[in-house]
């Protein structure tokens, strides 16, 4: 006999194993893809690790060694240069956000100065100093600025080359000067305008010297050295190059009476003291400001500046070595 419920059994069991089979393959086939998968996963993000970490240290390297150089510079160019600097500015009473003609590259000069003179106002200080009177006479000069203008500077810190000539050096009259006297053009013709004016008064204004060359400096200087020695020929002609009768600019006048010297006894002295700045000159070395000048008081001794500035000079009673240190001059 067969035993249909064996063989019906059987059959389930064949189709168990057929579907645990199927489910195992299935799972092996699953097993398969995760496990490709995951292993190109796994080689992408290994090489991602290998690749652009490489990259990444060498910014980072480069950052550090661009970071100590920049903080290098910084100590260099800010931190100590600048407590240094306060420092000092404190010592001058941060007069600097005061006045407009301070000059940061003097400052040690100003501390110096101002060691040396602790009665002296602060403003007093920065001024003597951008005048030079902390320097000896002919020390350190520069060469002049503002050549062929009213603003030219010439003194014992401040000179003219060889060759500078100004421009446009005009002959004055022989009505208000001896003969052959040049000035410059503007200069000319306010010294004869002047001239004339006092003529009308019966006061005679002549001027006897007006612009030298460099080449006539040297020869009049060496006179006055061999006549009185060097230094008190410094007192008062100016050596060649200093002389700024060189500029054109400056005159020297008499009244045909006296000699130039005695010019300050003159009835025209007292009325040039008046009138002169209105024509615009000044007297260039004023007996209270020798110091300022380099040079001994000279009634005789005229300079053209234009009549703004020398009104100027005039009404605040100053030379034009101060006017320059704080009006004129880039500092």
């Amino acid at each position: 006999m067969i035993d249909i419920g064996d063989n019906m059994s059987t059959g389930k069991k064949r189709k168990r194993k057929v579907k645990i089979k199927k489910k195992n393959f299935a799972i092996f086939i699953l097993f398969i893809i995760f496990f490709t998968f995951g292993i190109v996963e796994i080689i992408f993000c290994v090489t991602k690790v290998l690749t652009v970490p490489k990259a990444e240290p060498k910014q980072e390297e480069k950052r550090k060694e661009i970071k100590p150089k920049t903080k290098q510079k910084e100590k260099e160019e800010t931190p100590n240069n600048t407590d240094e600097k306060t420092k000092k500015l404190e010592k001058l009473e941060n007069i600097n956000q005061k006045l407009s003609y301070f000059n940061e590259d003097y400052i040690d000069r100003y501390i110096d100065y101002k060691e040396k003179n602790p009665s002296y106002q602060i403003e007093q200080i920065i001024k003597n100093v951008n005048m030079h009177l902390d320097q000896e006479h002919y020390e350190n000069t520069e060469k002049a600025t503002h050549l062929n203008t009213e603003k030219v500077l010439v003194n014992k810190h401040y000179y003219l080359e060889k060759d500078y000539v100004p421009d446009n050096l005009k002959t004055l009259s022989t009505q208000y000067a001896i003969s052959n006297m040049k000035l410059v053009d503007v200069a000319k013709e306010a010294f004869e305008e002047m001239s004339k004016t006092a003529k009308k008064q019966k006061l005679n204004i002549i001027a006897m010297s007006t612009y030298r060359s460099y080449t006539y400096q040297i020869d009049l200087y060496n006179r006055y050295v061999k006549a009185d020695g060097k230094e008190k020929a410094d007192t008062y002609s100016g050596r060649p190059g200093h002389s700024e009768h060189q500029t054109g600019l400056a005159v020297d006048v008499y009244n045909e009476k006296e000699t130039y010297t005695n010019f300050e006894k003159t009835k025209e002295f007292n009325w040039m003291e008046k009138h002169a700045h209105e024509y615009g000159f000044i007297l260039r070395f004023p007996k209270d400001k020798e110091e300022e000048t380099g040079y001994h008081y000279e009634s005789w001794h005229y300079r053209y500046v234009g009549k703004e500035i020398a009104t100027y000079i005039k009404d605040n009673n100053i030379s034009l070595e101060e006017y320059y240190a704080t009006k004129i001059k880039d500092w």
